[in-house]
């Protein structure tokens, strides 16, 4: 277990009182072509790297949503899912994670169905501020921590594409796809060469 896996494991059963039922990952990524293209539906070759935000979560029997973020000094934040989710001035950080459950919430309330609780714990290594997409690698692994814990069938895509409107309608930064998606579908080895327009990717050895 890496040393991220540890703090993650620790900090969870610190806070909740067991292990977590899973922990998920998602990367940083780089641009290697196409600056400013994503959200011109143009062409972008990212690639991810090996700095990651890991997300440790277990389901809970209500409706209620915690969440500890280790690399705020353990910072706390709690809503509701049965109640509209709204910003936290007060809390940035708390707002990526509040803006992919309002997302999530909403496409659940669409199909007829309910979004469960969870017990969420939150670091990574990728740098804030430093260009390498730390916001898309906390949302993506955010939603992959309860498309698994919930067993909700979300694709990679549909995942990036849902991180996107969180960050977009919830966060208030009008980013392009390409930072959520290779962030969900980035294969190691690779760069992948993305049509913005339409979401085709090709997997480009590096």
């Amino acid at each position: 277990m890496s040393t991220l896996q540890q703090a993650v494991v620790q900090a969870f059963t610190n806070a909740f009182g067991a292990p977590p039922f899973a922990i998920a990952r998602a990367p940083g990524r780089v641009n290697l072509i196409g600056e400013h293209t994503d959200y011109n539906n143009g062409f972008v070759l990212p690639c991810a790297i090996h700095f990651q935000t890991l997300v440790a979560v277990s389901p809970r029997d209500d409706a209620q949503g915690h969440v500890v973020a280790c690399d705020e000094g353990h910072a706390t934040d709690s809503f509701r899912l049965d109640e509209p989710i709204t910003s936290r001035a007060d809390a940035p950080w708390a707002n990526y994670v509040r803006g992919v459950l309002h997302v999530l919430q909403a496409r659940m309330q669409a199909s007829g169905k309910k979004l469960q609780g969870s017990n969420l714990a939150i670091t990574g290594d990728v740098p804030q501020g430093a260009g390498l997409s730390s916001s898309a690698a906390m949302e993506v692994a955010v939603l992959q921590a309860l498309n698994t814990s919930q067993n909700l069938g979300l694709d990679p895509t549909t995942i990036a594409q849902l991180a996107q409107q969180a960050e977009n309608n919830f966060v208030g930064c009008q980013c392009g796809i390409m930072d959520q998606l290779i962030s969900a579908r980035g294969e190691a080895g690779h760069a992948l060469l993305i049509d913005c327009e339409n979401l085709a990717i090709r997997a480009v050895p590096m």
